[in-house]
């Protein structure tokens, strides 16, 4: 149990499926070491999902043994788009597709329910402040880090002395969608890849599960007729098969991975004359596989980064730890900093 003088913070991680909690105490010590998932409910709509959220705070507290007079805060984090104050899109998103979610304010109906401080960010970010401060410890309000995420699209975050940049509508950090150049990342008459945000040539329509199934697959069949992946009946189905044959060092896969991390790492070159931060993070679906594979594309992304003399022999390329927690941790480190601010 704790004591009269402690108090704590709740970081729940909100996603298509499912929400995770975690607890941080005022001694920057996560109370949890493993997920906490319960069903989000998402799909349902935001009534049933909030009171989801409100069940999986509760879960928490009593498993935790702490007293919910002595949480301070609750950090919420979900995938956008939504504004910095965490109200979702009015066009809604990919997890938020119940006509009810559009244009709503998903952090003032969390607060309304627990009756306690909400703090947002969306997913991206919230992994990234993680990353951050996992990597630099007691010098992270001292440092920057740029983090990217590559799942079904591209996410990440920016972080500039130890806090998340949001931006003025809450938009910074949306690194897919920034464009790069495609001379020589290309194949010989590979066609120029579309987003789904509209956009021809950024970084989410090479780097991310969409580019694969969208862009990249459907180029190296062409290449690759007699591949196993030609069979699939689904272009979805065997994008999301492709990571596996990238393990097995299948040349194909390595074919759509090095193009993968060449455009991060012509992402991350822009970012360099950007922002110049100390620390560069990589995580996300594709860099969950063996540690052979995820090695390699690291240090591939690495190689296809262009940093000046100066920045190589400061900066650190590194993969983004616990990603399966980090979202709920991040949150939690947003909403015990915005209490420390406030509260003292």
């Amino acid at each position: 149990m704790a004591s009269e003088s402690a108090w704590f913070v709740v970081g729940i991680d909100n996603g298509g499926t499912s929400n995770n909690a975690t607890v941080l105490d005022h001694q920057g010590r996560f109370l949890v070491d493993e997920l906490r998932e319960t069903p989000s409910q998402v799909a349902a709509g935001p009534d049933v999902a909030v009171a989801a959220i409100s069940a999986a705070f509760e879960n928490v507290l009593r498993e935790k043994g702490v007293d919910r007079a002595a949480v301070r805060a609750v950090g919420l984090d979900s995938p956008g788009p939504a504004s910095a104050e965490g109200v979702i899109s009015s066009l809604g998103s990919t997890n938020f597709v119940h006509p009810a979610w559009y244009g709503f304010d998903f952090r003032g109906a969390v607060e309304a329910e627990l009756e306690i401080p909400v703090v947002y960010n969306n997913d991206g970010n919230a992994a990234a402040l993680y990353a951050h401060h996992v990597h630099f410890g007691d010098e992270a309000f001292a440092r920057s880090s740029i983090s990217l995420i590559v799942g079904t699209g591209l996410g990440g975050g920016v972080i500039e002395a130890g806090r998340v940049i949001r931006g003025a509508a809450g938009m910074a950090g949306e690194v897919g969608h920034v464009h790069i150049p495609m001379h020589g990342l290309l194949a010989e008459a590979q066609p120029l890849p579309n987003c789904n945000c509209g956009f021809v040539g950024d970084a989410e329509s090479v780097a991310s599960l969409t580019g694969i199934e969208k862009n990249l697959l459907p180029y190296w069949l062409t290449r690759f007729p007699d591949h196993d992946l030609a069979r699939v009946e689904s272009l979805s189905d065997a994008a999301k098969l492709v990571r596996g044959y990238g393990d097995a060092n299948d040349a194909m896969a390595v074919e759509i991975f090095t193009q993968q991390a060449i455009a991060l790492g012509r992402l991350l070159t822009i970012v360099s004359n950007l922002f110049d931060p100390d620390a560069y993070f990589l995580g996300g679906g594709v860099v969950e596989a063996s540690p052979t594979f995820r090695e390699w594309y690291l240090a591939t992304v690495r190689a296809n980064t262009s940093l000046r003399k100066e920045q190589l022999e400061r900066v650190t390329f590194a993969l983004i730890p616990e990603l399966d927690m980090a979202g709920a941790r991040g949150a939690a480190i947003a909403a015990a900093e915005w209490s420390r601010l406030t509260q003292g």
